[in-house]
């Protein structure tokens, strides 16, 4: 594909329904590619004195601002409100140089359902980085809203400014940022992202003062990257640095969404996830892991867990219930499986 198809790539496949989700293509080769992209859909509207894309339809509510903070150094921030499930797929062309790296940090809000209750706001923050020409598919769910980050750095940019012996032994980064495709995901793992990420927004949101805050926002942008690579070699996937193909990728994000459909059962078992996404079991869960850090039992086990203390947190719901609402057999190994992971009973940790 290249730029003078992209228009009829999009009204092929703009909002088409496929397995639940409305399809959102865009394009991915460098920021400037994107917004390029972006602003040809017949959705948006764009103020390039503002730097911000606004988008009002029935499937979603969206505004993105955008700024060069340097060259071959961008951040974006999207705030977004979802009427309907979307996939969000990243695609690319072939008249454009494919040499950006994105570092995204997201925050969503989603309402879960509670028989008998108000429906309870829960947290759901992750981080994500993915290498140039990775065909990404990213799933947005009916009812969430929230707001995400990506830092985009091309590789001169990266080669200038990152040095790996500031965050780890020399030659790791290195060999993690010149390797191929590659995406990872790693759950909420830098408690500063939160107060930076929010220092970051008031910058991008004084519309008035662009060019005035450019050095505010390198400061604090530098200070997230920092921040994320600080703790992100808690295990070893960047040093391990292990490439997929783009169909390994889009069969892993399936697998993830089938996962999160199901948190409230036991766990379906990696052979029957394994038949839906049409791969093989082994083949599915090496790259699961390779994807997420976790295996797939241990990210149903790992996000029921945050859910459940989010619940312990933001209601009064009983312990009992919360432990059915998060796929135990009963309160008492939910209470085992809480403190195992987070020090504490949940009666301790929700009175403290």
């Amino acid at each position: 594909m290249n730029t003078n198809n992209w228009t009829q790539h999009i009204q092929k496949f703009l909002f088409l329904l496929k397995d639940g989700f409305f399809e959102l293509p865009y394009l991915s080769n460098s920021p400037q590619v994107m917004l390029d992209g972006l602003i040809k859909l017949p959705i948006v509207k764009h103020n390039p004195v503002q730097q911000v894309i606004v988008s009002d339809n029935a499937l979603w509510k969206g505004t993105m601002r955008y700024r060069t903070i340097e060259d071959g150094f961008w951040i974006l921030e999207t705030n977004l409100s979802l009427n309907e499930n979307i996939v969000a797929k990243a695609n690319y062309t072939q008249d454009h140089v494919k040499d950006y790296y994105i570092l995204s940090f997201s925050v969503f809000e989603y309402r879960f359902p509670v028989k008998g209750s108000e429906d309870i706001v829960l947290l759901s923050t992750c981080w994500t980085f993915y290498k140039p020409d990775t065909e990404t598919a990213t799933y947005f769910y009916k009812g969430t809203e929230g707001k995400f980050f990506n830092i985009a750095m091309n590789k001169q940019w990266v080669d200038k400014n990152l040095k790996s012996d500031k965050f780890c032994k020399k030659g790791v980064l290195e060999r993690f940022f010149n390797s191929q495709k590659g995406f990872y995901t790693w759950l909420d793992i830098a408690p500063k992202a939160h107060v930076l990420s929010k220092k970051i927004s008031k910058i991008m949101e004084a519309e008035n003062q662009i060019h005035l805050n450019n050095a505010e926002l390198r400061k604090n942008t530098m200070k997230l990257i920092t921040e994320f690579f600080n703790n992100a070699f808690e295990d070893s996937r960047i040093e391990d640095n292990i490439s997929l193909s783009n169909l390994d990728y889009y069969n892993v994000a399936k697998a993830e969404k089938i996962i999160l459909h199901n948190l409230q059962s036991a766990f379906l078992g990696i052979e029957l996830i394994a038949s839906e996404v049409n791969t093989s079991p082994t083949k599915l869960k090496n790259n699961f892991k390779t994807v997420f850090g976790f295996s797939m039992l241990q990210y149903h086990k790992e996000k029921n867990m945050l859910l459940a203390k989010q619940l312990l947190q933001n209601s009064e719901i009983e312990v009992k219930i919360i432990a059915m609402i998060t796929g135990f057999e009963s309160a008492s190994k939910f209470t085992a499986a809480f403190k195992k992971r987070f020090g504490e009973l949940p009666s301790i940790f929700r009175e403290n």
